[in-house]
């Protein structure tokens, strides 16, 4: 039916999984899979957490949807609750990590001013699939066949101040940055160079954006990626594990910042409806109450394990990352060895041709990490 009826935007050679329980997935065949990749970052409680699961049958029988013509309660408290732990003034809310990039370009070029309308954005990264977030991505095999791009996107080499100071003009109005690239190979940035763009960002009026959408929420081991830099930006968006599994984005923005929005300036039929919301409230209580210090915890277990498996295997280049957001580069195409994890039940994923990239649900033990060594060893060893 897939090969039928769907357009064929995704290469799937996996299997069609149905059932998920924490950490583990169960396929049309009643394979258990151990996953690491918990939809590419969304799953951070793991597969049908109950708290989040217990929430959106609640709210399902309550009230699905409501116009953002009238007051939604349950978007009131997720935004409080978000602006309280992040320490940002406001939100606004969509329904995905590219429609809330694409909500911080507009916002940034509205706040700028007549005149002001670039941005700039790192090498390698990767914003989203939009047009605009897409011409924002670092990355030109993503751009091939759709040029061509709208205009107002200037890219510099990450981790490269001087180049991107040479690269702010007098059009220029933001600076869009990943903390932690995530679809570029999991490369953090260096703390140097980010509190050097927040000077440079403030010397010029420019507005500094932190794509979170993937490093966000706990997956570094801290709430927003940024807090381990110590920088704090004008805008942050976020998005994949924000509704628990339930699809949301949202922006945060500082107060001086987001007063720039007026009524009818930006708008989303679907975003902060009651239902993402209530899924985003109760996946957020959660992970405040220790998971964030939990992966933390997990983060630099697996680490240590990665790196003395990379001692043992000389495929292994380098091991880097933050928290459970981490990657073990190869020195060949790592897809053969994703194939062969999946065979012995084990979901990883490659990104940037070479590199593995582990993004395993946060509330994750020693056990499971522990197998999943275990069979990426085994692997490597063949």
């Amino acid at each position: 039916m897939e090969s039928r009826y769907l357009m064929t935007t995704y290469g799937r050679p996996g299997p069609a999984l149905v059932r998920g329980q924490g950490a583990y997935a169960w396929d049309a065949d009643g394979k258990e899979y151990l996953d690491f990749i918990t939809g590419l970052g969304v799953l951070a409680l793991g597969h049908c957490h109950p708290a989040v699961v217990e929430a959106v049958c609640r709210q399902a029988g309550e009230m699905i949807h409501c116009s953002n013509l009238f007051h939604i309660e349950n978007q009131a408290r997720l935004a409080q609750a978000l602006a309280e732990g992040t320490g940002m003034a406001r939100a606004f809310f969509c329904n995905s990590g590219a429609e809330a990039n694409e909500a911080a370009i507009k916002l940034a070029r509205k706040h700028a001013g007549a005149g002001r309308f670039r941005v700039i954005s790192a090498l390698n990264s990767f914003h989203g699939r939009t047009l605009a977030t897409l011409a924002a991505t670092g990355q030109t095999a993503h751009q091939a066949g759709f040029e061509p791009m709208p205009d107002g996107f200037d890219h510099v080499p990450f981790n490269d101040l001087a180049a991107l100071e040479a690269a702010a003009g007098p059009q220029t109005c933001a600076v869009l940055l990943e903390p932690v690239q995530g679809e570029g190979g999991i490369n953090p940035a260096d703390p140097a160079y980010l509190a050097g763009v927040r000077q440079l960002c403030d010397r010029r009026g420019l507005v500094l954006i932190f794509d979170e959408v993937q490093c966000g929420l706990g997956r570094t081991g801290k709430l927003l990626a940024a807090e381990h830099f110590g920088v704090r930006p004008d805008i942050v968006t976020l998005a994949k594990a924000l509704g628990g599994g339930f699809p949301i984005g949202a922006i945060l923005a500082t107060e001086q910042v987001a007063a720039t929005f007026k009524p009818g300036d930006h708008a989303s039929t679907f975003g902060g409806n009651p239902l993402a919301c209530a899924a985003a409230l109760v996946t957020l209580r959660v992970l405040q109450d220790g998971v964030v210090e939990h992966a933390a915890r997990m983060g630099e277990y697996f680490r240590r394990g990665l790196a003395e498996l990379a001692g043992r295997r000389r495929q292994v280049v380098q091991v880097r990352g933050l928290g459970l957001m981490l990657a073990a580069e190869l020195d060949r195409p790592g897809q053969a060895v994703v194939d062969a994890c999946r065979d012995r039940g084990l979901l990883i994923n490659c990104t940037a041709q070479r590199v593995l990239r582990f993004l395993p649900p946060l509330i994750i033990g020693e056990a499971e990490v522990g197998r999943a060594l275990s069979v990426l060893d085994e692997v490597l060893a063949e």
